[in-house]
Order: C-alpha cells, then sequence, then structure tokens
C-alpha cells in the first residue's frame, strides 16, 4: 500500500515540475442558479432566506414548536441589528433633511432681510417708480 503511494506522490511532483497543474474549479457551481434567481427577485443564495432556511426543520407531536436553532438565532439577532441601523439611519437622514430646510429659510430670511435695508430711491426716482 505504501508503494503506490509513493508513485502518486513521484507523478505529482512530476507535474508540478512540468508546469501542468490541474484543479477542480468550484466557482460556477456554486453560482448555478444566482442569475436566474436574481431576476425573481430571490436571494443570490439558496440558503439565505427563506422557508427552508427559517422555519424550524421539526416540531413536537403535540404540536409544540421546537427550540429555535443557533442559525436560527443568528439570522433573527442580525435581522433586528440590521432593522436597529435601517431605523437609526433614518431618523438621522429626516433629521438632515430638517436641519437643511432650516438653513435654507434662515438664509432666504436674511436675503429678504438684507433686501429691506437696502436704500430706497428718493425724490423723483420714487415718483418714477410708483407712477409705473
Amino acid at each position: 500500500m505504501a508503494a503506490p503511494m509513493k508513485t502518486c506522490s513521484s507523478a505529482l511532483r512530476l507535474c508540478s515540475s512540468i508546469g501542468s497543474s490541474r484543479s477542480i474549479c468550484t466557482t460556477r457551481a456554486a453560482q448555478a442558479g444566482m442569475k436566474w434567481r436574481k431576476q425573481h427577485g430571490l436571494a443570490l443564495n439558496g440558503s439565505r432566506y427563506g422557508p427552508l432556511t427559517d422555519l424550524p426543520d421539526w416540531s413536537f407531536a403535540d404540536g409544540r414548536p421546537a427550540p429555535p436553532m443557533t442559525g436560527q438565532q443568528r439570522r433573527r439577532r442580525e435581522s433586528e441589528e440590521l432593522s436597529r441601523r435601517v431605523v437609526l439611519l433614518s431618523t438621522e437622514m429626516d433629521g438632515g433633511i430638517e436641519a437643511c430646510a432650516r438653513r435654507r429659510e434662515e438664509a432666504e430670511r436674511t436675503e429678504e432681510r438684507r433686501r429691506s435695508l437696502r436704500l430706497k430711491p428718493k425724490g423723483s426716482l420714487l415718483l418714477k417708480k410708483s407712477e409705473q
């Protein structure tokens, strides 16, 4: 039994020294169906979410649900963290929009005040302006 191992290892050394290497490519197999899932609005990976991932694998005979598995607990925790982050960023965005609107209104008020403080036309220019 040791002899075939020795010949295999020597054959591998020979192949590597020649420069030809054979390897198995798994990227295409891992991406199988990804385009179809994306076109149909599903998860890119079949095990990301869905009933096979989210629902328990089993339940008790009397109908009680099974205790959540560690993967389910982890996904639920990640989902809660993501939803908290979305709410936080949404409130920050709303605050930023409101602050921008306040700054814009304040700029308009200062511009209006500047216009009102400008020198007014006097004498004949005032009369001409009022006749128009």
